[in-house]
């Protein structure tokens, strides 16, 4: 968003058990959703997620990480993208959330800084367009701009996720 400009707040519908959610005609684009106030990344974290998924020295080891490029202990690229995924669920119970179907794909993927050890990371997404499915009829195509943001407002990394949302449930009517 630019100029300041405050995006519009998400309009909402409830499911049938009286959940707040948001299907396909609800989302307006440019809306922004903030996931929640984030969390802090501990070195445990870091060197869990590396062992197992990403072991490199300077995500496994802080004296290697301190004497690498990065300077520090610093989460895989994988992880970070996991948890931008796992913020933007975490928050779904204290708002909207959108009735998906399905994720589409990703694209345009950039990591722009390190995260690191002590580090408090937070998501937030921004509707990019939206567009009814050429081939499911009860569902739309949702594209959104998610941002993985420190508490100093700087960008860790940022992607677009391609969504396949549901449309509201057509009501029957007695006549």
């Amino acid at each position: 968003m630019s100029g300041g400009d405050e995006p519009p707040e998400p309009s909402q519908g409830e499911d049938s058990k009286g959940n707040r959610v948001q299907y396909f005609e609800d989302i307006r684009v440019e809306s922004m959703r903030r996931h929640g106030p984030g969390r802090v990344i501990s070195a445990e974290e870091i060197k869990c997620f590396a062992a197992e998924f990403d072991p490199m020295p300077f995500h496994l080891d802080e004296e290697a990480a301190k004497a690498s490029i990065l300077g520090g202990l610093c989460a895989s690229s994988v992880h970070v993208l996991a948890l931008g995924t796992q913020l933007s669920h975490a928050h779904r119970g204290d708002s909207e959330g959108m009735v998906v179907s399905s994720a589409l794909g990703w694209d345009e993927v950039r990591l722009k800084r390190p995260l690191f050890a002590g580090d408090h990371v937070r998501a937030q997404s921004y509707v990019e367009s939206k567009r009814e499915s050429a081939s499911r009829s009860d569902c739309g195509i949702v594209i959104l701009r998610t941002e993985i943001v420190l508490a100093d407002g700087s960008v860790v990394a940022s992607y677009k996720v391609s969504l396949l949302v549901d449309k509201r449930p057509h009501q029957e009517t007695d006549e």
